[in-house]
């Protein structure tokens, strides 16, 4: 009977060690300069509004033997330019905060609790996903409780390769850092007003409303393109 248990015990041991080594961490750094958000608005009749921001920080965390992981993003309100126009930047930062908080203090939140991957990830051969995540914008989660829909692909780039992408921001890196991924996400139909962004909802604003209704898109796309090094590079 002891033998037995401590046979199990072995065996829970192994199992808990295996589960814990296929867990690998990813880190997508926000002072990085060279990951993007980008989001579209494309009005019918009016103006196509671009807001950028590459300030984009990720925790990844993926098991490696079954091709699943789950994330979390962020992008900091403060670091967004509309159509690199500053009134605009401002405009949006109000919508966005409804004229209630410090734009300093609001930060749009992604939580991706699981992903899949359709295939093994090799170097230079982009893996496609598809998901649901749920967004937090300034607190505020959509009014319907709801998820969006996301694709995208992942990319393994070997060192040399990821060294030949670097922005003239980011500094040299050594071919020995650990393993580095691109991932390419995109959300269609994104509407900013679930989550109560915009003009109906701020003070002042009120008036304005009709007048930009046709002129201002409520759902536009979302992009991002991110370089997500392994734990432990420099």
């Amino acid at each position: 009977m002891r033998l037995r248990a401590a046979g199990l015990s072995a065996v829970l041991t192994l199992v808990c060690s295996s589960a814990t080594l296929a867990d690998t961490k990813f880190a997508v750094d926000p002072e990085a300069g060279n990951n993007t958000f980008t989001a579209v608005f494309d009005a019918a009749v009016g103006e196509r509004i671009t807001a950028v921001s590459s300030a984009v920080g990720c925790t990844l965390t993926v098991d490696e033997t079954t091709l699943e992981g789950k994330a979390s993003c962020s992008v900091p309100l403060a670091s967004i330019r509309v159509d690199n126009d500053e009134t605009k930047s401002d405009h949006f930062r109000q919508w966005a905060t409804n004229k209630q908080v410090d734009p300093k203090r609001c930060v749009f939140k992604l939580d991706l609790p699981a992903v899949k991957l359709q295939g093994p990830v090799e170097p230079m051969k982009p893996v496609a996903f598809e998901t649901e995540g749920s967004f937090t914008l300034c607190g505020r989660k959509r009014d319907d409780q709801g998820v969006e829909r996301i694709q995208g692909t992942v990319l393994y780039l070997p060192a040399k390769e990821y060294d030949a992408a670097e922005t003239p921001r980011t500094p040299a890196r050594p071919h020995d850092v650990p393993r580095t991924i691109r991932i390419r996400a995109r959300i269609e139909g994104f509407d900013r007003e679930r989550y109560r962004v915009g003009p109906r909802w701020t003070a002042g604003w009120l008036a304005r409303v009709q007048q930009l209704a046709p002129v201002v898109a409520t759902e536009g796309t979302i992009e991002v393109n991110l370089f997500a090094m392994e734990a432990g590079g420099e």
